[in-house]
């Protein structure tokens, strides 16, 4: 399946494969470009400065200091180790079905809370947890041996396997694909807040970060956030969760229920803990892995963790339809729209292998309604427009919606710089 462009129709119909929030991808591979995927990412593990032995043991060391890999069982359940990946969490003895492996105290994670008791808070007020987060990170980062968080900033890579961190080169090779487009937007984007708190809050405040902060600096800390926070500890609760999530993915693992909470310390502690549990038995020795997301596109896996998956799935791309202002029946279509759940834009999930979804059709009509057609526009028929669009229309208004399907597939096809067949035989 390939993502559509852009593509402005005549008289009413815009059709275009977009996303509906800047952080959020939704996009298909051929099967050639899933291979160069897994092939680029598999070329960038060794690349992207795994710590040194010395800085995991420290990290270990620190954390025991801390209270976190004291453990009332001896060995403790799990350990930071070097595996495949990386850095993995590495079970220490045989570990049951749902048993905690990890508990990490609120005084040990880093979200807008640590920020704003920080040194740099009386300035980040205001600011996206994840922009007053990346500046924390990179503050601290400066700061060296003087940082109590030290130990854990030493285990964190120079860079993930997303391919925000691709050079030119390397994103070459998926060259007519959404998901390139779609990782320029975010960089666009990273940038933009970059400049943005670069001007209200970097320069004017020298004496709070003395070191130099670039676009790659920043961009480097949003990739660490975006690879390692957990689902739901996002948006206003972002939340980096030292050791807990150092926990790698498994594709074999079909179940994400209640592998982590947050709870209190005890019956009467107000204290807050991290819990995070195994989902699976793990043998002594087994790397314990839990399911990241079971709902993120292909796109979303490869933007946020540099890593594709071959379920189907997967395999998921954004259908954004618009009812054009130049419409001359724009508000027409807009109200009958609105009445119907949807608005001027509308974003539609479209999965390999699964029905499309149920009002994609309804509104395709919709917004390709015209010439002796429009009388469905008229009030009289504004309560049962919708049931009419579920079914055909007209052959007029089925011929434009399959001509700007076709269309579009046409000029998708045409941004790749290889054909089917030579992908066939690559």
């Amino acid at each position: 399946m390939l993502a559509l462009p852009r593509l402005l129709l005549p008289p009413s119909l815009l059709c275009t494969i977009s996303n509906p929030h800047p952080l959020s991808l939704l996009t298909t591979t051929t099967t050639t470009t899933t291979r160069r995927i897994i092939a680029l990412s598999q070329s960038r593990q060794h690349a992207a400065a795994i710590p040194s032995e010395s800085a995991v043991r420290d990290f270990w060391q620190w954390l025991s200091d801390e209270g976190v890999a004291n453990s009332s069982s001896s060995p403790p359940p799990v350990k930071p180790e070097f595996v495949p990946e990386g850095l993995g969490l590495v079970a220490q003895r045989d570990i049951t079905k749902n048993e905690v492996v990890v508990e990490v105290p609120k005084k040990l994670w880093i979200n807008p809370d640590t920020v704003a008791a920080s040194d740099i808070g009386r300035v980040c007020g205001g600011l996206k947890p994840w922009v007053a987060i990346s500046l924390f990170l990179l503050r601290e980062k400066a700061l060296g041996s003087a940082s109590s968080w030290r130990p854990y900033l030493d285990i964190l890579p120079l860079a993930t396997d997303s391919p925000i961190f691709w050079s030119e080169e390397e994103l070459s090779e998926i060259q007519g694909t959404q998901l390139l487009s779609t990782i320029m937007g975010v960089k666009e984007f990273v940038q933009s807040e970059f400049i943005k708190v670069e001007d209200d809050v970097i320069l004017p405040n020298k004496d709070l970060f003395s070191s130099p902060i670039t676009f790659n600096d920043f961009l480097w800390a949003f990739g660490i956030l975006r690879s390692r926070a957990f689902p739901r500890l996002r948006g206003e609760n972002l939340a980096l969760i030292p050791l807990a999530d150092l926990i790698n993915h498994s594709s074999s693992i079909t179940s994400e229920d209640s592998f982590w909470e947050i709870k209190g310390k005890g019956f009467f502690s107000r204290e807050l803990i991290f819990s995070l549990r195994t989902p699976i038995y793990v043998k002594a020795g087994d790397q314990v892995y839990i399911q990241y997301d079971l709902a993120k596109s292909n796109a979303e896996l490869a933007l946020d963790y540099g890593f594709i998956e071959s379920r189907q799935d997967r395999e998921v791309y954004t259908l954004t339809l618009e009812i054009t202002e130049s419409d001359p029946f724009y508000g027409d279509k807009l109200d009958i729209a609105e009445t119907n759940g949807l608005g001027e834009t509308a974003y539609f999930d479209v999965i390999l292998g699964s029905p499309l979804p149920p009002s994609m059709l309804p509104y395709l009509r919709l917004v390709a309604l015209g010439g002796t057609d429009a009388f469905l526009l008229e009030s009289i028929f504004r309560n049962s427009v919708w049931g009419h669009l579920e079914l055909p229309v007209s052959r007029a208004n089925e011929e434009t919606i399959c001509r700007v399907v076709r269309d579009a597939c046409k000029s998708a096809l045409s941004a790749y710089h290889t054909t089917i067949e030579e992908n066939m035989m690559a």
